[in-house]
């Protein structure tokens, strides 16, 4: 299975916006120089995200966009299925039934034992990405990233503590 590059964009991009602080957001713009994305393709991947109440957006001088729920809540596979649909990667054309070696139909009754198996790959896969959420991810991160990523991405730099 091949995704497009934008699913690449659309985790990094989740995952940034998971490390902010509550509340905080990043526009299209910050987000597009962070990754050195282009902004306008990015920012139709962004709304798909929206739309599928992965994040939420603001507008005016201080909008952008920032988690719609905590990053607990959020599974890998909502974000991959926002911006490239759930449909199984293959589809079985019976090709077991068409040219030289064709199957008689009354031995095609049962499903083809590849398309059985390619569609319990796909399930196990969207398995897998069910159960990883974007806190999860965050989690994994090395202890400096979150505060880089807060830094680098909005500009602010975090609050050190005194004591």
């Amino acid at each position: 299975m091949k995704l497009p590059s934008s699913t690449e964009w659309v985790l990094h991009c989740a995952t940034s916006l998971a490390q902010l602080e509550p509340g905080s957001t990043a526009s299209t713009a910050q987000l597009a120089e962070y990754f050195d994305l282009p902004a306008p393709y990015l920012a139709k991947q962004l709304k798909a995200l929206v739309r599928a109440g992965v994040l939420t957006a603001t507008t005016g001088p201080r909008g952008g966009f920032r988690l719609a729920r905590p990053a607990s809540e959020i599974t890998l596979l909502e974000i991959v299925e926002a911006v490239d649909g759930a449909s199984a990667p293959y589809e079985c054309r019976e090709i077991r039934q068409r040219g030289r070696g064709a199957l008689p139909p009354e031995d095609c009754r049962d499903t083809c034992v590849l398309a059985a198996k390619m569609a319990e790959a796909h399930e196990a896969w969207r398995a897998s990405l069910a159960a990883e959420s974007l806190g999860d991810i965050v989690a994994g991160l090395p202890e400096w990233a979150p505060d880089r990523t807060r830094r680098l991405l909005t500009g602010i730099a975090p609050a050190r503590r005194t004591s």
